[in-house]
């Protein structure tokens, strides 16, 4: 039995500060930024045993251990880090923040905007993956690394490794993208956009200004049961509820809830209300939209875009994975190789879905503790001559 990372607490970076704020892609400016971010593990006197963990779209920084600002609880990712887990905090030191545009703890648009006192809500700009990787290499910079021994995230965290390891590749030894695309396919879009409306729909949206007085529960209740069933597949629903009814023995024959896959959804909309903010839920869904490496770094060619990169990756994807099918990871995998970059890919069976690698999944510790070992032996060399 693995332990925990143990107890750990947030910290807060901030940054940007005006008149030097952060310019972003859309044309406009932020600052100050704040980054959420927590660490495990110790830094070695050398720091070349950083690696830096990306979340998905909702997540947060709290990663591993138990919160003792939140009264213990696990972090999101605490199956995969520890010591003895996949990434292994006995040997490496990890960091895992919030990203830029997110709710918690990071700048985003319930933050208060400086220029009026007030939440930003819709005067937030819009934030893209680009921005939140040079947001995180700020962090970095901060931390006193010089170079990641690795960037590893799963779904819009994925999005982040790869524009990690474009964007900075002489600051990447590895990379690990998981459960990933290098941009939405149109009905990852459309999935996006009808989660978009459903809040934006809800009367107390209030054109983003709702904070303080109330917020679009319903709306963002649907948005989130939209995204959840993205993230499972049709197998695990059907093991997990089948055709099963909740609380009665026959059909109602009324509008009710008779299904328990129906009161399960209810139940993960309402559950995400009370954690999430409505108005980042716009903002991040958009970000991931945006997302296209091909057409940033290469013109519309994948693999002019991945001459770019430097790292060795180790691509994953899941079978049972319908939101970011396998196809699609091999088709990265065939641009890297096109740039005769030393490239792993795995795709492991998995009924799961596209949340895969947020369950216990031992097959992808393993496969990815191997990695980084690999990895950390064959930049031993390196380290010293930085």
């Amino acid at each position: 039995m693995h332990s925990t990372a143990g107890s750990v607490s947030t910290q807060y970076f901030q940054f940007a500060h005006p008149p030097q704020e952060m310019e972003l892609e859309c044309g406009r400016t932020l600052g100050p930024i704040t980054l959420a971010y927590e660490t495990y593990g110790t830094l070695n006197q050398d720091r070349s045993n950083a690696i830096l963990v990306l979340h998905a779209l909702t997540g947060d920084a709290h990663a591993a251990g138990c919160a003792s600002d939140r009264g213990g609880t696990a972090g999101w990712w605490d199956v995969m880090i520890g010591p003895g887990k996949g990434i292994d905090t006995n040997r490496y030191f990890v960091i895992c923040s919030n990203v830029l545009g997110g709710c918690m703890g990071s700048t985003g648009p319930k933050s208060i905007d400086p220029e009026t006192g007030r939440p930003y809500a819709l005067r937030f700009p819009v934030v893209t993956i680009g921005d939140m990787v040079r947001a995180q290499k700020k962090l970095v910079d901060h931390l006193g690394i010089p170079r990641l021994l690795a960037v590893i995230g799963g779904s819009v965290g994925g999005m982040q490794v790869l524009e990690w390891a474009v964007r900075y590749p002489e600051r990447v030894a590895a990379a690990v993208p998981i459960a990933t695309a290098t941009r939405h396919s149109a009905m990852a879009i459309a999935f996006n956009e009808v989660a978009r409306q459903a809040i934006m729909k809800d009367p107390n949206w209030n054109q983003g200004d709702y904070y303080g007085c109330g917020q679009p529960d319903h709306g963002q209740a649907v948005a989130r049961m939209i995204g959840h069933v993205t993230y499972l597949s049709e197998e695990a629903l059907r093991k997990k509820f089948d055709r099963r009814l909740q609380d009665r023995e026959e059909f109602s024959y009324a509008l009710d809830t008779d299904f328990q896959v129906g009161s399960y959804l209810q139940h993960q909309g309402e559950k995400f209300v009370n954690r999430f903010d409505a108005n980042s839920l716009l903002y991040l869904t958009k970000a991931a939209d945006y997302f296209d490496l091909a057409e940033n770094y290469g013109r519309g060619s994948l693999t002019q875009a991945f001459s770019q990169a430097l790292a060795d990756f180790l691509v994953v994807s899941f079978s049972s994975d319908w939101l970011y099918p396998t196809a699609q990871s091999k088709t990265m995998v065939q641009a890297m190789k096109k740039n005769n970059l030393q490239v792993s890919f795995c795709e492991i069976e998995f009924d799961y879905g596209h949340d895969s690698f947020l369950v216990p999944n031992p097959p992808l510790s393993q496969l990815i503790s191997g990695f980084l070992a690999q990895e950390y032996r064959s930049m031993t060399p390196y380290r010293y001559c930085l």
